[in-house]
């Protein structure tokens, strides 16, 4: 079953737990709002047509929130004059769920719960925010769960961290070790070498003086 209300200058076309959003109307969360100014109402093949409106028929809503809507920008401009201006806009607007149709001698209505949580907080929700006094009470148990599982989660990590300290602990004298083995094992050879250059030097002036008694003889 549907209907057809008229409600701010517009029409709209309804269902029992539809979501809809029409000009700002009195009242606040929670509150009950009933249009009585109902255009058409449908069952299957059966339409009835008012003249102008039904009469007693009735569409039900809750009221959820008064929110401002997306921002209008308006823009003016006059051509060769240098004149431009621009604007924001944002109208106000109600949020309802349709709960209840009746009229014709017929009624529909919604066996749902209405959720009374405003878009600002679904909309921090879905990217993990919080806002200070509209967050719901029903949704904190899962930070709360979240936050408590880092803490049960930090002493594995600190023993890790402690592990790998001692590891490289360990490494360091190890290395330090064979950096300080190293330079004597090259010294080695350059002594021997030296000590050979001072060999050749001193047994060469003994051949020049045995070469030098060769030549007097």
């Amino acid at each position: 079953m549907y209907a057809v209300i008229k409600t701010g200058g517009k029409q709209y076309r309804v269902q029992p737990g539809d979501l809809l959003v029409v000009e700002k109307l009195d009242g606040e969360p929670g509150a009950n709002v009933a249009f009585g100014e109902v255009l058409m109402l449908g069952d299957g093949d059966a339409i009835t047509v008012g003249a102008p409106t039904v009469d007693g028929a009735t569409v039900s809503a809750t009221l959820i929130e008064t929110r401002k809507g997306e921002k209008v920008k308006i823009f003016k401009k006059i051509r060769r004059q240098g004149y431009r201006r621009t604007q924001g806009h944002r109208q106000l607007e109600s949020v309802l769920r349709v709960t209840a149709i009746e009229g014709d001698g017929k009624s529909a209505k919604w066996d749902g719960e209405v959720d009374l949580t405003p878009k600002a907080v679904l909309d921090a929700r879905a990217r993990g925010l919080k806002i200070p006094g509209l967050t719901a009470e029903a949704p904190a148990a899962a930070p709360a769960a979240a936050e408590a599982a880092p803490k049960k989660a930090a002493p594995k990590k600190a023993a890790a961290k402690a592990e790998t300290a001692a590891a490289e602990e360990v490494k360091a004298p190890a290395e330090t070790e064979a950096k300080a083995a190293k330079p004597k094992k090259a010294a080695a050879p350059k002594a021997a070498k030296a000590e050979g250059e001072g060999e050749a030097k001193k047994a060469a002036p003994k051949k020049a003086a045995a070469k030098k008694d060769k030549d007097a003889e």
